[in-house]
């Protein structure tokens, strides 16, 4: 917990920045969601009671499984896959957009204060806009319409979006970033790459061979448990116990 509030005042401003992006992905989030309830005449709030608290727990298990990450041989040891963006996923689906994107910040919190950050807030930055290309894709296209068909279209380009991304950001911020960080060069970080992948020749061939992978494998992963168990749960998520039996009885 002291290390949390050290890096903090540490990176004050990175964080404000994070901060920032935060807003912004979640203004974003609610403007696609305000639309898509337009079109489709519902009148329910952006953020009703029960969503608020379902976001909590849902970004609470999803923190919790951010910290059970684990390493794939495709890739050097520094990067780590998880699945925490599954319940951000569900969340986004069930409650909306917005909803979703509370789930990934939810996470980072958790996270955070579970096992703080070794990163300097820039792994945790990334790992929630990478999530969010994940989920807010996804929920959005699913919001306009809701229906198995949509769901795997929305997975689809949920995946295709983050893969892109993912390696781009990689690319363009988070591996110049770390090689300044912790002042490992980055011929050395290639080198890493190139020790597992031959074809790794230059930052280009290494974000295509090392991260595009493990983002693909991600989404798909995700993308194929939610529409396995999405529809199973989706009226307790929404309804509760209780309101589900008086629906059910009313019918």
């Amino acid at each position: 917990m002291n290390g949390f509030f050290e890096a903090v005042k540490e990176n004050a401003s990175f964080v404000g920045v994070c901060m920032i992006t935060v807003i912004a992905i979640t203004l974003i989030a609610y403007a696609a969601e305000k639309l898509a309830k337009r079109r489709n005449g519902s009148t329910d709030r952006v953020l009703a009671t029960r969503k608020v608290v379902m976001i909590g727990m849902f970004g609470a298990i999803s923190g919790i499984l951010y910290c059970f990450d684990f390493g794939i041989p495709i890739a050097p040891s520094f990067y780590k896959l998880d699945f925490s963006e599954l319940p951000a996923l569900i969340a986004g689906f069930a409650f909306g957009p917005v909803a979703g994107v509370l789930v990934e910040f939810v996470k980072q919190l958790v996270k955070l204060l579970l096992k703080s950050t070794s990163t300097a807030f820039v792994g945790d930055l990334a790992n929630y806009l990478i999530g969010c290309m994940l989920v807010l894709p996804a929920s959005v296209i699913y919001q306009f319409h809701k229906s198995k068909h949509s769901a795997l279209i929305g997975c689809v380009v949920g995946t295709i979006v983050m893969t892109i991304f993912g390696t781009w950001f990689n690319a363009v911020y988070l591996l110049p970033t770390f090689s300044r960080l912790f002042g490992m060069p980055l011929d050395a970080i290639l080198g890493m790459g190139a020790a597992i992948n031959p074809r790794v020749t230059n930052l280009t061939n290494f974000v295509i061979l090392m991260v595009a992978p493990i983002n693909i494998i991600k989404g798909t992963g995700i993308s194929a448990l939610t529409m396995l168990i999405y529809k199973k749960i989706s009226p307790i998520i929404k309804y509760g116990n209780s309101e589900l039996q008086s629906v059910k009885a009313a019918e």
